[in-house]
């Protein structure tokens, strides 16, 4: 019976076993099942679906597994750890990836994809997940509380996003987090002290924020911490002494905040420390003693606070870069380079004295040195030793003497070589035409003397030759001519004589020719009209130049300031230089001219000062005869001529009379509008605006405005530069696209913004954003536009909440605002343009949502004497399926591109497989309203048939054939006509439907 008993009991267990094996096997294929699928789905709603996910799929499987697809990996058991899919092109959002289907997820790397919106708050049921990275994605709204439940996280980058709202506190939960990396993003509030708790942390990075408050104490806990990065943000209060306990910190930057109070001497325990960056922030007093100890240090950045006394860092042995720049600190440079190590040296801006250390001279390894605006004495040929490597020196300045050492013509790698404002004297080395990468060169206002060497025509990367007030004398080298990249020449204020060169017509690129104040003699060339790049400055004032003014000078439609005064000019002022529409200021005075002056704006809103004491000059200007007054000049031949006109021909008089009234009358009554229209531009601070304003004080306006194109300035980036906001002292905004610098030759983006220049400048419309102005010079070459508050359209987009409010209203006005600029790009342009980037990306919108059209670096002018065949440029996704064969650009191409910005704006989001699908049978039953902008609410009857309209005529835009697309004067006529098309309820019409539908 007992037997009996033990059987049953060993048969039940054994069936007991069977069962939970077999349950556990079911719900291990259920499971699989499931991820497959939540894969799948979230596969199906990305916009663009890369080749990477192609085997993403289970119609050829044999098993409903995800296991074997790109980027996964599943345990033992077959459930997924790993989702992997950096770089992988992904464009969509994470809401249809859902998290929870993913229990045993261990690992999540989304870096480097377009994915948009918000994170989802339920990615916080991945409570296996250890690392996570979704950074350099365009990532909105706040980060998720629901983060601090991810208790095994060991790893959270979200980096460069547009992420938004304060630091959760949950994150305080994560007390397996070695990396924090939220750098770059748009994250506000404070940090929080419960941070402190993470004392396993190694690495913090919330640079690129908008981080107010002050940096807690409470950081001082963290003592496994080796990089602590909190810089460009806007921190206060000071730096706490509790830092000093991190000793593991190999890098700490909290660089650009506003920082304040002294640096406590406490850091100078963090012996560790290679990377100290604590510049541009309001830091007062000594640097601490204790500094002393940082002996591993290679980069200490104190560039731009308030530091005082003097400085000794003669134990940091391995230091390679150090700026001390824009301080008070005095006394003596410090002694560096005992082991030659220092690389980088930055002083300039503070109130050194006494001589350049001389073991600087050890420093055999320096590549740049900059000590401008000091008071350091010393023989510039004797406290200097030999830089192999130097590529940048700037002294200007200074106190310095002596002559200019020969030696230094064979610094190969030198690009700019800055000793203006010293008393620096002899001569200029020929040598140093031999350095042939050699950019700038300024010895301005020093005591040289001697001839500008003719070898100076050998450095053909020279972009920027100043040479002014100094003692210079004989004739300006013909060989200048082949300085065929030169953008800057200024040798006024010296004795130069003879005629100025026939061949500097040749230096195609200049922006700025100053010659003023020499003894230059003979005619001006008229070579000099080829200078059609001369924008800044013509200045050849204070010479004894004799002769007509060229009339080639006209070409210049560039030139703002324009001085020819004190010389010995005579004949007329050209007519042509009424074409001259850019000119702000010019000066004619001291010459022997005469004749009328031209009528052009700056002309005759001139003070008679720019024309005093010439020999007959005459205009409608206060303070200068009038040309049909009987004054007569030196002689009285006019006005008996005038006499015997009105007695032979009195009828011909008489006419000629009401024409002269008319004429004035008109000139009067334009100059009145005039007046009143400047006027009322300078009481709304516009200073573009004005004809007469000083170009070159908004340029420093500029410069000063963003700190020298500082990253906090930064509000877009590109590829051909960064975009900045800036905001002059009369309380105007403006946007400033800076061009990324190139190296040798012409770059696609020095292309690009001449072509920008030449198309902005030759249209104006209300839908194209306006040009004020450009810069184009050494140290920058920048573009400045009006500011378009709400930035590009794709931002508008991409965020939820600027979404909303961008509502069916707005997007059909902004719609219509880009065709009418396409519109008059193509027809009422002559030659006609073609933008060729039309994009969400290069559409900005005003503070009202109002449309304009931007970035024509890429534009077209269509020749019609030519096959306009070109390379391949324009925005993936946007451009026409043509190009891909033909390379023929079109007015069509852009037709192609309006289509589908038109369905995105539509949409919410790039077409992406929609434009794909409408030419196979699985697009014919899509509906409109599922397509619609779901974060909008369904539009009125009233704005109905716009949508409907708008979604017509993308669709005809987007047809693959070039010549069934409609011109973009009629896609323009159409939406202003809002022709009724709406015939059924709008959840009842397919795309399919409006494909082709007859206008």
């Amino acid at each position: 019976m007992l037997k009996v008993k033990s059987f049953s009991i060993l048969l039940s267990l054994g069936l007991l076993v069977l069962l939970f094996s077999y349950a556990t096997t079911k719900t291990t294929a259920t499971s699989e099942e499931s991820e497959a699928e939540s894969l799948l789905k979230w596969k199906s709603s990305l916009s663009q679906t890369q080749p990477s996910l192609n085997s993403w799929s289970l119609t050829n499987s044999t098993t409903k597994t995800p296991c074997n697809w790109t980027g996964i990996l599943c345990d033992d058991v077959g459930r997924v750890t790993d989702i992997n899919l950096p770089s992988a092109g992904l464009q969509g959002n994470l809401h249809n990836l859902s998290f929870p289907s993913f229990p045993n997820l261990i690992r999540l790397d989304l870096n480097n994809n377009t994915l948009l919106g918000t994170i989802p708050a339920d990615i916080g049921t991945l409570s296996k997940l250890t690392f996570l990275n979704l950074s350099m994605n365009k990532l909105s709204g706040p980060i998720p509380s629901q983060l601090g439940d991810l208790i095994n996280l060991n790893e959270l980058a979200m980096s460069h996003n547009l992420l938004s709202g304060s630091v959760p506190l949950s994150l305080g939960n994560l007390a397996k987090l070695t990396v924090l990396n939220l750098w770059r993003n748009q994250i506000s509030g404070s940090i929080p002290p419960i941070i402190g708790n993470l004392t396993d942390l190694t690495i913090i990075n919330l640079s690129r924020n908008k981080i107010s408050g002050s940096i807690p104490p409470q950081i001082g806990n963290l003592r496994n911490l080796t990089e602590l990065g909190l810089s460009i943000n806007s921190i206060t209060g000071s730096i706490p002494s509790a830092l000093g306990n991190l000793t593991k910190l190999t890098i700490l930057r909290l660089f650009d905040n506003q920082i304040s109070g002294s640096i406590p001497h406490e850091l100078g325990n963090l012996r560790n420390l290679v990377d100290l960056s604590l510049l541009m922030n309001k830091l007062t007093g000594p640097i601490p003693t204790s500094f002393a100890n940082l002996s591993n240090l290679t980069r200490l950045g104190l560039l731009g606070n308030q530091l005082s006394g003097s400085i000794q860092f003669s134990n940091l042995m391995k230091l390679e870069t150090l700026s001390l720049s824009d301080n008070n600190f005095s006394g003596h440079l410090p002694q560096l380079c005992q082991r030659g190590s220092l690389k980088r040296f930055s002083a300039y801006k503070n109130n050194f004295t006494g001589p350049i250390p001389k073991s600087l001279k050890n420093c055999t390894s320096l590549i740049k040195l900059v000590l401008y605006g000091n008071q350091l004495t010393g023989n510039i040929s004797e406290d200097l030793g030999v830089y192999p490597n130097l590529e940048y020196i700037d002294l200007s300045d200074n106190n310095l003497y002596g002559d200019l050492p020969p030696n230094w013509g064979e610094f190969r790698n030198l690009t700019r070589l800055h000793l203006s404002g010293n008393m620096i004297s002899g001569r200029i080395p020929p040598k140093y035409g031999q350095l042939s990468q050699l950019g700038v060169l300024g010895l301005s206002s020093n005591q040289l003397v001697g001839e500008v060497p003719k070898e100076f025509g050998r450095m053909s990367s020279l972009l920027n030759l100043s040479l002014n007030d100094n003692r210079l004398s004989g004739e300006i080298p013909l060989e200048i001519g082949n300085l065929s990249n030169l953008q800057i020449l200024d040798l006024s204020g010296n004795s130069l004589s003879g005629p100025i060169p026939e061949r500097l017509g040749d230096c195609s690129e200049l922006r700025h020719l100053k010659l003023s104040k020499n003894n230059l003699n003979g005619s001006m060339p008229f070579q000099i009209g080829n200078l059609v790049f001369l924008q800044d400055m013509l200045d050849l004032s204070h010479n004894l130049l004799t002769g007509e003014i060229p009339s080639q000078l006209g070409n210049l439609r560039m030139l703002e300031n324009l001085n020819l005064s004190h010389n010995r000019l005579s004949g007329s002022i050209p007519s042509s230089f009424e074409e001259m529409n850019s000119l702000t200021s010019i000066d004619f005075s001291y010459n022997q001219l005469e004749g009328p002056i031209p009528e052009s704006k700056v002309f005759k809103e001139s003070l008679v000062e720019a024309f005093l004491e010439n020999k007959g000059l005459c205009g409608e200007i206060e303070g200068l005869p009038s040309c049909n007054s009987s004054w007569t000049g030196n002689g009285g031949g006019r006005k008996g001529y005038m006499v015997a006109i009105f007695v032979i021909v009195p009828i011909l008089g008489a006419l000629l009379l009401i024409f002269v009234f008319i004429k004035v009358v008109s000139i009067f009554h334009r100059m009145a509008g005039n007046t009143e229209e400047v006027e009322m531009r300078i009481a709304n601070n516009d200073l573009f605006s004005i004809w007469n304003y000083d170009g070159r004080i908004v340029y420093k306006d500029i410069i000063v405005a963003t700190e020298d194109f500082d990253d906090k300035y930064c509000i877009g980036v590109g590829g051909s530069g960064n975009v900045y906001k800036a905001e002059l002292p009369t309380g105007q905004i403006v946007a400033v696209k800076k061009l990324c610098s190139s190296e040798g030759g012409e770059s696609v983006n020095e292309i690009c913004f001449r072509n920008e220049i030449q198309a902005l400048l030759k249209i104006r419309h209300r839908n194209i954003v306006k040009l004020y102005g450009f810069c184009s010079n050494v140290q920058h070459k920048f573009l400045v536009y009006e500011f378009m508050e709400r930035r590009s359209l794709w931002i508008v987009l991409s965020n939820e909440e600027r979404a909303v409010e961008f509502d069916w209203i707005r997007r059909m006005r902004a719609l219509k605002g880009i065709a009418d600029a396409l519109s008059y790009l193509h027809h009422d342009c002559t030659p006609p343009i073609v933008h060729r980037d039309i994009s969400a990306s290069n559409v900005l919108l005003d503070f009202g949502f109002e449309a304009c059209v931007s970035d024509f670096g890429t534009a077209r002018f269509l020749n019609p004497n030519s096959s306009n065949w070109t390379a391949f440029v324009g925005t993936y996704g946007y451009a026409a399926p043509e190009l891909a064969y033909t390379m023929k650009v079109t007015e069509k191409c852009d037709v192609y591109s309006f289509g589908v910005v038109a369905l995105e704006v539509i949409m919410g989001q790039h077409p992406g497989e929609i434009i794909s699908s409408l030419s196979s049978s699985s697009g014919q039953n899509i509906l409109l309203m599922d397509v619609l902008d779901q974060r909008l609410s369904s539009p009125t009857v009233e704005v109905a048939n716009e949508v409907v309209l708008a979604v017509v005529l993308a669709l005809a835009c987007i047809c693959p054939n070039p010549q069934s697309r409609p011109s973009m004067q009629y896609v323009s006529q159409q939406l202003s006509a809002k022709r009724p098309l709406l015939h059924q309820p709008l959840d009842g019409i397919t795309l399919h439907q409006l494909l082709g539908l007859e206008m």
